[in-house]
């Protein structure tokens, strides 16, 4: 069991050449639970991407906390596993390799490192491809392979940020559904970024959308559409006044925006 709780916390970036300081978002409050889904949406510059960073660890909070299981977040760490847009793999490693690189940076045998390696590729549809180079991919395979280099690690939580933005429309469906299986079996927590609105209602067991820039939490919506979910799922009636619902939310922000700018 693992919970996940961000206590107020706040992001200002300094001022650079005489400009006045970015407040990138507001204090935000919100309790993850162990297994929950969580959708971060809302329009481009509000936040998410800086929420995320600051609860992997790669940013700090101006004010507030980040507590894991009720430690604090001082920094990186592999109960937090990270997931970006960019495939971010290691070019020179092969598929095998780039997913046992956090295993063997932490010190696990070869052989271990490698059977780990071996089940990941079964499990994401990548077996026969273990010692291909990223480069020998298309997108969505190399998508896959920075996934399992996470899930590897075992860690608490995923923390996602747009993870199927540079995809095509069916890979990216693909994709979706293969994640929401992979979150069924492991039962992991995870933290989706999107500025998709399908996408967030097609994953999620909540979505929670923030304010144009400052971020702040300006709704919380659960989606209680049962699982597991087939793509056909995007067709029902439910789906439709969720998407109604939530692209209103975030159309008034993302206008809000453009008539500040």
């Amino acid at each position: 069991m693992s919970t996940l709780r961000i206590e107020g916390v706040s992001r200002t970036f300094p001022a650079r050449r005489g400009a006045a300081p970015t407040r990138a978002l507001e204090p935000i409050t919100l309790s993850v639970r162990d297994n929950d889904f969580i959708a971060i949406l809302g329009p481009s510059g509000c936040g998410k991407s800086t929420l995320l960073r600051i609860v992997a660890g790669l940013d700090r909070a101006t004010t507030g906390n980040v507590l894991l299981d009720g430690e604090a977040v001082t920094g990186p760490g592999a109960d937090r596993g990270m997931v970006f847009q960019s495939y971010t793999l290691f070019p020179w490693l092969s598929i095998s390799d780039n997913i046992a690189f956090g295993l063997r940076e932490r010190g696990v045998g070869e052989r271990e490192r490698l059977a780990v390696a071996r089940a990941w590729c079964q499990r994401i549809g990548l077996a026969g491809f273990e010692r291909h180079y990223p480069k020998q991919l298309s997108g969505g395979m190399q998508q896959r392979t920075a996934i399992a280099r996470v899930l590897a690690n075992d860690p608490k939580i995923m923390l996602l940020d747009e993870p199927f933005g540079a995809l095509d429309t069916q890979t990216r469906a693909l994709m979706q559904e293969m994640l929401l299986g992979i979150w069924e079996r492991e039962r992991k927590t995870v933290l989706f970024v999107t500025h998709d609105i399908e996408e967030s209602i097609f994953l999620a067991s909540r979505v929670v959308v923030l304010s144009a820039r400052p971020g702040r939490i300006k709704a919380e919506v659960r989606i209680e559409l049962p699982y597991p979910r087939h793509y056909t799922l995007k067709t029902s009636p439910e789906f439709s006044a969720l998407k109604a619902r939530l692209t209103e939310e975030v159309r008034a922000e993302a206008v809000r925006a453009a008539t500040a700018g």
